[in-house]
Formats: C-alpha cells, structure tokens, sequence
C-alpha cells in the first residue's frame, strides 16, 4: 500500500511534467502578448514572429499579390520587411517590385497624380496629396469643400458635416500656417488626408464617429450658414474671414493632435499608410499607436498593418484564450509542485518507517538475549 501511494506521487510528477512541456511554450508567447498589449511595436513584433514561423512564404506571396494590384509601394514596404528579417527572395521578384517603384515615382507619373490632387482635393499618394495640400494651403479646396457642403446644409440637404468641420478647420490652420511660416503644415497636412479620407471612403466607422462629434463641437452651424450664403471660391479672402470667424479654436485640440498623429505616420510610411492607418482606426488612440509603430518600422509599418490590421496596433479578442493559457500553466505547474511535495513526503515517510522498523527489530533482539542470557545464568 505504502509503494502504491509513492508510485502514483510519481506517476503525478511525470504527467504534470509532460503537459507542462506542451503547455508552456504557449503560456510563455500568451505572457509576451498580453504584456504587449499597450506597445504596438513590441505587439507587432510578437505576431510576426509567429505568422512567420507557420508560413515562410507569407512575405513573398504578400509581394506577389501587391504587384498585381498594382500596389508597388505596399510590395516595396514587404520587400523592407524580408530585408529586415532576412528573407531570402527570388531576384526577378526584387526586380519587378524596383521597376514598379520607379515607374510609380516617375516624373510624368507625379505630375499626373499631382494635378488630380489639386483639381479633385482627392489623395491616394505622395503626389495627389501634394496637390491636395497645396490646394488646401491656397485655401481653395477648404472654400470649395466649406461652401459646398455648408450649402446642403442651408438648404436643408444631406450635409457631410465631417467634411464641413475639416475644412472649417483647416481653414483657421491655413492662417496659422501662413502666420508661423510652415509651423502647422504638418497639421495642416494631416487634417487634408483625414477629409481625403473621408471622401474616398477610407475613414474607419469608429474615428469617423468620433472625427464627426469634435468637427461639430468647433462649428458655429449658424454663423456658418451665414458665411457661406454668400461665399465664393472667387472671393477667397472674404469667404475665409467669415468662415474663421464660425470656428473655435479653443475646442480644436482634439482634431489637431488628429492632425498631427497621421502626419507622423505619412512621414514614415507615405500617404498610403497614413490611408491605411485612417481605414483600421476607431479613435484617435488608435492613430495614435500607429503614429509609434510607423516612428519604430518606418517603411516595414504598410507590411505589418497589411498582415493584422487593428490587430498590429492592439490586442483584439483572445485576451481570455490567452490568459487561459497562463492560467493551465500556472495549474500544471502547481499540480507538478504537489506531486512532488507528496512524492517527498511519502519517501520520507518510508525511510522514518523503515528506521523505525528497524530499531524495534534492534531492540526486540536485545531483548530477546538479554532473556536468553538471564535464562542460561539461572
């Protein structure tokens, strides 16, 4: 009975050791993850290390199908990526993502999306956006966007009063960017790739929510309408006067730290990321992540985001599959402590006994000669 108990002590501590092999190295990943929780660069570090592991191709078959879409700058952005973890790539692979780079970056190419920027206020790259801001800088794209939408909305219309805001806004950051010699350009520039985004369709629900509420809470609607009455494009001076007049600077921190967030993200990743950035976001913390990762990935950001989505920038969802697995380790671990505990203490409780055993035997045979020899002397 007594070696039955020590053996299945045993037998505990070599089950407990076996699961706890299988189990730890997915408690340990789930440890790193949800410790990286709050840092998306550390975070997206984490997922590429995995997605990377259960698919070697995952990056060159990314760069295949970018090329196809005719996206050179997100196939250049992988290609970034394998040189920083040194994968290994086909040389005609390199050579197609070089040639599509440059013919995106062509002279002709750039002044062909530039002047669409300019005439539309539309953004999809370096060029557009250039047009766009200068655009928006001479003030005649924010008139046009203001006067349009501010129309609809004396009319009783259908209004985008995201747009309505943004514009409303970069018209008074214009001001400040003239007055400060470029000193807000990059809030200038930011809060144009916002309403770009917007147009085109590319603004996440949750930011485009959020955008909407602080654009209507730096408005004045009626003092607006007024302004736009009798707005024009043709009379830029005027019509700005009166529609920074309808716009409180005080209430505009929120959508100027917008502003400059997607900035820092088009510094490192170019205006498609910063495109990207808006289309995944669902608030300004979220910009505000992706504003790190792209300051720490630089030109790899587009890859990363392009692989997890939201999921590059916070951890979604499987907190609780994650914390169960800490938790299975942490039980498989104090399964394998008790078993060895008991394992000890019923060794121990062997030896005493057997000790204990042993010195009755003692004992009882001193006894017995000690009568033998009190018998033999009688």
């Amino acid at each position: 009975m007594k070696w039955l108990r020590i053996s299945s002590a045993l037998t505990g501590i070599a089950a407990c050791s076996l699961v706890l092999a299988q189990v730890a190295p997915h408690a340990r990943e789930a440890g790193a993850v949800l410790a990286a929780q709050d840092d998306p660069v550390a975070l997206s570090e984490l997922k590429l290390d995995a997605a990377l592991a259960r698919n070697d191709r995952l990056v060159q078959d990314n760069i295949e199908a970018a090329l196809a879409a005719g996206d050179a700058d997100l196939a250049d952005s992988f290609v970034a990526l394998a040189r920083d973890r040194n994968i290994a790539l086909p040389d005609d692979l390199l050579s197609r993502v070089s040639d599509a780079v440059k013919t995106e970056n062509s002279t002709s190419h750039f002044a062909k999306r530039f002047a669409t920027g300019l005439v539309t206020g539309n953004a999809d790259d370096f060029a557009s956006l250039s047009g766009t801001v200068a655009g928006d800088l001479f003030v005649i794209g924010d008139i046009r966007d203001v006067v349009r939408e501010g129309k609809h909305l004396a009319m009783g219309e259908d209004t985008d009063r995201l747009i309505l805001g943004l514009a409303t806004a970069g018209l008074a950051v214009t001001a400040v960017t003239y007055v400060s010699a470029g000193g807000a350009a990059p809030v200038r520039a930011g809060l144009t790739l916002v309403k770009d985004a917007r147009k085109v369709g590319r603004l996440g629900e949750g930011l485009a929510a959020w955008a909407g509420r602080s654009a209507r809470d730096v408005v004045d609607t009626p003092m607006l309408q007024n302004a736009v009455a009798s707005g024009s494009v043709l009379r830029p001076g005027e019509t700005v006067n009166a529609i920074k007049a309808a716009f409180h600077v005080e209430k505009a921190g929120a959508l100027v730290r917008l502003g400059k967030d997607v900035t820092r993200v088009a510094e490192k990743t170019g205006t498609r990321g910063a495109m990207d950035t808006l289309r995944i976001a669902e608030g300004p913390k979220d910009v505000a992540r992706a504003a790190r990762l792209a300051e720490a990935q630089g030109s790899k950001t587009r890859a990363i985001m392009k692989l997890f989505g939201r999921g590059a920038l916070l951890l979604l969802g499987g907190a609780f599959d994650l914390a169960l697995w800490l938790f299975g380790a942490a039980l498989t671990l104090f399964g394998l402590l008790s078993s060895i505990k008991a394992t000890t203490e019923r060794l121990t409780q062997a030896w005493c006994d057997r000790r204990r055993a042993r010195r009755l035997r003692r004992a009882q045979a001193a006894a017995e000669a000690a009568l033998a020899n009190a018998a033999a002397t009688a």
